[in-house]
């Protein structure tokens, strides 16, 4: 009778070892699987990366060749791509800081004023001051937004926050042009966007910008 209870025992604990070992293994597996699942996703987000700075870095080549006029007229081009079809260029002398405008697809009126900067050439505050003061009084705008191929100082960047000027730099200007970043009236009116100072291509010309 001893001898029964001891081999069932025995026969209880090989099941419980083998029971806890079946647990063990399918813990890490799923372990395992977890981490490929991680990993595969950590891939294709550097994959997606790489793919939008790419496109980037291709969009904004055109820009950085173009003289002012034809910079202006790159942007109502972008605009009517966007579902702007009053976009319109009216960057002459005398503009009063409205290089173009344009009713974007919800209704609102848009004003740009365009700054074809190279690099070294930061759009400032005063430059933000002598467009702020006839955005909206003269105007009539909805959105204000400055788009420049260069970057903002702080002084700019702190006078647009304040006066809700949508500022749109080199990296926000590429992204849009790509496709893979918002238009500037996405960003307006309830907070301009301030963006890091990216690297400069040199001043030239070119007729128009690349469709994507």
């Amino acid at each position: 009778m001893i001898s029964v209870l001891l081999v069932m025992i025995l026969v209880a604990g090989v099941g419980l070892i083998i029971w806890r070992s079946n647990i063990r293994g399918e813990r890490w597996r799923q372990l395992q699987e977890a981490r490929r699942h991680e990993a595969e996703i950590a891939t294709a987000a550097r994959r997606r990366e790489a793919e939008i700075y790419a496109a980037r870095t291709s969009a904004i080549e055109p820009y950085h060749i173009m003289n002012a006029p034809e910079f202006e007229t790159a942007l109502a081009w972008l605009r009517q791509r966007d579902g702007c079809p009053e976009a319109y260029v009216t960057g002459k002398a005398g503009d009063l800081g409205a290089d173009v405008k344009a009713v974007t697809p919800d209704g609102r009126i848009l004003v740009i004023q365009a700054k074809r900067y190279v690099k070294g050439s930061m759009v400032n505050g005063p430059d933000l001051q002598k467009f702020g003061g006839t955005r909206y009084t003269v105007h009539r705008a909805d959105v204000a937004a400055v788009v420049t191929t260069s970057g903002f100082t702080r002084q700019a960047q702190e006078y647009a926050a304040a006066h809700r000027i949508v500022l749109f730099d080199n990296d926000a200007l590429a992204g849009w042009a790509a496709r893979n970043g918002p238009p500037p009236w996405f960003a307006a009116p309830l907070s301009p966007h301030s963006f890091p100072l990216p690297e400069q291509a040199p001043r030239g010309r070119h007729s128009r910008p690349v469709p994507p």
